[in-house]
C-alpha cells in the first residue's frame, strides 16, 4: 500500500505537469507525458513486452479528463471552431480504432523509435515556422473527415491528444494560432475516448500487462494524472491567450527537442 502512495503522489505531480503544459500549448499533454511515464515505468519495473502499449494507453486516457477541462477554458474565449470539431470527428472515430489495432500488434522498440522520431520531427516544424499560403482555406467536409482519419491513426501511434497533427493542419490553413490552439483541444476529447476504447477492448486479458488496468490502460497512472491536470488546464489554458504567437511556438519547439533526446537515450539504453 505505501509503495502505491508513493508512486500516487508522483502521478499527481506528473499530472499537474502536463495538464497546465496542455492547456498553454493545446497539446492534449500526451506528447509530454509519455516519455515522463517512460522513465517512470522503468523504475517501477513494468514487463518490457508491453511496456509502450500501457504508456500509449494511459497517456490518451488521461486526456479524456485534461482536454475537458483544457476546452472549457478555450471556449470561453471563444477561440474554438466547433464546426470543425463536428466534421473531423467521425474520421477520427475511424481512424482512432484503426490506429489502436495497429499499435497492438507492433513492438516496444519500434513504438519508442517512432514516437522520438516524431517528436523530432514537429519540434523541426514549429521552430521553423513554417507559413501556409494566404490562399489556403479550410477544406469541405469531405476533407475534414480524411484529415480526422489521419489525426486519430497517428494520434493513437504516439498516444497524444493530436495537438501536434491538427495544430499544424489548422494553421497551414491560415486558421489563426490560438483558434488552433484551442480546437485542436476540444479535438483531443474524441480523440481521447475512441482510442482508449480500442486500448481497453485490444489489451483485455493481454499477459504481462501491470494491474490494476483497464486493459492497456494503467489505473494507478490515469487516477492520479488525471485527478491533478483537470485542475491546471485552464491555468495554462489562460495564458495561451497572453502570450505572443511565436513565443508559444518556440516553447512548444524546445520542449520536444528536450523530450525527444531523452527518449532517444531511453531507447539506445533499453
Amino acid at each position: 500500500m505505501e509503495y502505491l502512495n508513493l508512486w500516487l503522489v508522483v502521478y499527481l505531480a506528473l499530472g499537474a505537469f502536463v495538464g497546465f503544459l496542455a492547456g498553454l500549448l493545446g497539446i492534449g499533454g500526451g506528447m509530454i507525458l509519455v516519455p515522463f511515464l517512460v522513465l517512470v515505468f522503468q523504475a517501477q519495473g513494468f514487463p518490457f513486452e508491453t511496456k509502450m502499449q500501457v504508456i500509449l494507453a494511459t497517456s490518451m486516457a488521461t486526456i479524456i479528463f485534461t482536454s475537458f477541462s483544457s476546452v472549457r477554458a478555450h471556449h470561453a474565449k471563444g477561440a474554438v471552431n466547433w464546426s470543425v470539431v463536428l466534421n473531423m470527428s467521425p474520421g477520427i472515430l475511424l481512424g482512432a480504432l484503426v490506429g489502436t489495432r495497429v499499435v497492438s500488434m507492433l513492438s516496444t522498440q519500434f513504438l519508442a523509435v517512432f514516437f522520438t522520431c516524431f517528436l523530432f520531427y514537429t519540434g523541426t516544424q514549429m521552430l521553423l515556422n513554417f507559413k501556409p499560403k494566404a490562399s489556403r482555406v479550410l477544406p469541405g467536409r469531405a476533407g475534414l473527415f480524411a484529415a480526422g482519419v489521419l489525426v486519430g491513426v497517428l494520434s493513437a501511434l504516439v498516444g497524444a491528444g493530436g495537438g501536434f497533427f491538427s495544430i499544424p493542419f489548422l494553421t497551414w490553413n491560415n486558421v489563426p494560432i490560438h483558434n488552433a490552439v484551442g480546437t485542436s483541444a476540444a479535438l483531443g476529447f474524441p480523440i481521447a475516448v475512441f482510442t482508449t476504447i480500442g486500448n481497453i477492448w485490444n489489451g483485455w486479458n493481454m499477459p504481462n500487462v501491470p494491474q490494476p488496468s483497464l486493459g492497456y490502460v494503467y489505473l494507478p497512472a490515469l487516477i492520479g494524472i488525471a485527478f491533478a491536470s483537470v485542475f491546471t488546464a485552464p491555468f495554462g489554458a489562460r495564458l495561451a491567450h497572453r502570450l505572443p504567437v511565436a513565443t508559444l511556438k518556440r516553447i512548444l519547439a524546445v520542449m520536444l527537442y528536450l523530450l525527444a533526446l531523452r527518449m532517444l537515450y531511453s531507447v539506445l539504453t533499453a
